[in-house]
């Protein structure tokens, strides 16, 4: 039971970290915005890039340091959690 407890919350943690970094790629190159799988990755990295934008205001130079912040965050939150398992 704990090994599929870690299991499951070190995957969920990993899969949202690489849609960061997918998003963080698509903001380099040319994309479709309204292609589906766009939407999904912009509509559930949002549920976490938001309050972090909304609480420290890390865009400046025109760079986004918000994905950055959330990439740390969320590996924090996984290693606490996991520590408890």
């Amino acid at each position: 039971m704990n090994f599929l407890l870690f299991s499951i919350i070190n995957n969920v943690f990993n899969l949202l970290q690489l849609l960061i970094m997918i998003r963080v790629v698509l903001s380099w190159i040319d994309h479709d915005p309204y292609n589906q799988f766009i939407k999904f990755l912009y509509t559930i990295t949002d549920i976490i890039l938001e309050p972090i934008r909304e609480l420290i205001p890390l865009q400046t130079l025109g760079f986004d340091f918000t994905p950055m912040v959330a990439f740390v965050l969320l590996g924090f939150i996984k290693n606490i959690l996991l520590s408890f398992i």
